[in-house]
């Protein structure tokens, strides 16, 4: 039996191990950057082209840094377990397999996606070259980390425990405290009632979003003087991961409202902030983003919305689309173009666009405005739309901080914030799948005893639970960053990238677990297989995730 299965871990011990692997494994990406660098730069600096031929390998790249970035968080996270006496059998666990597992899909191969595994190889590293870095110490990480007793025993700790968690979140006291609140109103006010929203594609009541504003939900982020509790992004994590468990579309209107209020209070006037973010912060104004356009998605300088002027107004001529929650919406952060003599960025401004709430029977109640819902596997509880403008007034005074031709930069801004609340409600979502089918496993029973007991159930239990850990402490971390003040987009996207895909591995495990019955409506692992798949496309798709990324790793110039 490995040491992990004994209920005293060896805490110095660990960390000296680990560490060791995470050395390893950032002198490898060291080797991979040069490697991929020597392909699709010039003078160091990236040219377009050779990084559209080489799409294997840059995103690849950023793969290899999101796993090197997620070990060694991991590591960061064991080791302030360590300090603070928190570190017990079950976290020991986490971190073993954890390190073991993406020590081996480093040297071994990652999966970009189901039917993409991107090589050392395929960087351009000759087999000697990550030989070299394949230590002996690195070697029995990989060989002593993710085993069948380890796994089994996390299974069995997992079975046990009350703490759907699984594993303490090394977050301190404050934050677990609004963690276990926003857990409670979860599992009293969401969780029963999701599968009905979901199946029957209602709307999340309002009673239940004006006990979201109660909690502070709206506020959390907003400085106390416009209302708010000036909180960190942290706070935001934790109830965004806990909302999303409960069900992502409550989780989500938490996010609508920070990402619009970050808008505002990072580029709106004096003015803008005293209307705009009290109101918010007390949940009295929901927002909605509109952004895409039809045949638009990822390429924003190609927008086409314009909007006119006239005296003091605008009026709002084209079409947008994937329009999350407009109908209930008070108003639209709305991208448009206003100055069409210029084609790309800077011909793009921001509105903050007002408009009264419609319903099923009257959507868009104000002339200029009209829509279409677009029906949807899954993300309901908000409804989703393509929206027509053809002559929507805004008023000039709501040109989000008063100048033409800043839009795109005022979003970019945000984009940090966005991924790191998507990475925080893929996590909640993982989660979630986790709670379905470890209760499903101890439940069911064939051959006469429960279908956990099977090591291949057990062990997508015990690797859910692992990869969860891994991405809640990466995207803690991209959030700490975001606090502290610094730049954080590598972070975020790395974050978002990786909690989307385990996301989605969580929720088919979930279903395979399930049976047929996961494939049944009635199963809310039904639902969650549906909710977990768009993770990897909004605020960004995995493929443009990794591309950023790959940038930021290759730009000789940051």
């Amino acid at each position: 039996m490995p040491p992990a299965a004994s209920a005293t871990p060896a805490g110095p011990e660990l960390i000296a191990a680990i560490s060791q692997g995470v050395a390893a494994a950032e002198a490898l990406l060291d080797d991979a950057r040069r490697a991929v660098a020597a392909r699709v730069t010039v003078d160091t600096r990236p040219i377009s082209a050779a990084f559209e031929r080489e799409q294997r390998a840059t995103h690849g790249l950023a793969w290899l840094a999101t796993y090197v970035e997620a070990v060694r968080q991991l590591t960061a996270y064991a080791q302030r377990l360590v300090e603070t006496g928190r570190l017990g059998e079950t976290e020991d666990l986490l971190v073993r397999i954890g390190t073991g597992e993406y020590l081996a899909q480093i040297f071994g191969g990652i999966a970009m996606s189901q039917g993409e595994i991107v090589r050392l190889s395929d960087l351009g590293l000759s087999a000697a070259a990550v030989a070299a870095r394949l230590s002996p110490a690195v070697e029995q990480l990989v060989a002593a980390g993710n085993t069948a007793p380890r796994r089994a025993r996390l299974a069995a700790l997992m079975r046990q425990s009350q703490d759907i968690t699984v594993g303490s979140t090394g977050l301190d006291e404050t934050l677990d405290a609004i963690r276990d609140e926003i857990r409670r109103f979860a599992d009293d006010k969401v969780t029963p009632h999701a599968q009905q929203w979901h199946l029957r594609n209602a709307y999340i009541p309002l009673d239940i979003i004006a006990q979201m504003s109660e909690l502070g939900v709206f506020s959390l982020t907003i400085p106390e003087d416009f209302g708010g509790m000036g909180l960190g992004k942290e706070s935001m994590c934790v109830v965004s991961e806990e909302l999303s468990r409960g069900y992502i579309g409550v989780g989500s209107l938490g996010t609508r409202s920070e990402i619009a209020a970050e808008l505002i209070l990072g580029s709106g006037t004096l003015e803008q902030k005293r209307k705009w973010l009290p109101k918010i912060a007390a949940g009295d104004v929901l927002p909605t983003a509109v952004f895409t356009e039809p045949d638009i998605g990822s390429d924003l300088a190609a927008l086409k919305t314009r909007a006119v002027r006239e005296r003091d107004a605008y009026r709002i001529y084209g079409n947008k689309t994937w329009i999350t929650h407009p109908v209930r919406a008070d108003v639209m952060t709305l991208l448009v173009r206003t100055n069409p003599a210029e084609s790309g960025y800077r011909g793009l401004s921001m509105f903050l666009a007002e408009k009264p709430r419609g319903s099923d029977d009257d959507p868009f109640p104000v002339p200029g405005l009209s829509g279409t819902e677009i029906e949807v596997l899954g993300y309901r509880g908000m409804k989703e739309y393509e929206i027509a403008f053809d002559g929507f007034a805004v008023k000039a005074e709501n040109l989000l901080g008063g100048v033409e031709g800043l839009g795109f930069k005022q979003l970019m801004a945000t984009f940090e914030s966005a991924r790191i609340q998507t990475a925080a409600r893929a996590v909640g979502v993982a989660q979630a799948a986790l709670e379905q089918g470890l209760g499903y496993a101890a439940a069911r029973r064939q051959f006469g005893k429960p279908i956990a007991d099977f090591p291949r159930v057990s062990d997508k239990l015990a690797m859910t639970a692992v990869e969860i850990m891994i991405a809640r402490q990466l995207t803690y971390h991209a959030a700490r960053q975001k606090d502290s003040g610094r730049r954080c987009d590598l972070e975020a996207g790395m974050a978002k990238l990786l909690a989307a895909r385990v996301a989605w591995a969580a929720a088919d495990n979930c279903v395979q677990i399930h049976g047929g019955n996961g494939f049944a409506l009635e199963f809310a692992a039904s639902r969650l297989l549906c909710d977990a798949r768009i993770l990897n496309i909004f605020e960004g798709a995995a493929e443009i995730q990794a591309q950023v990324i790959a940038r930021r790793l290759l730009d000789g110039s940051n």
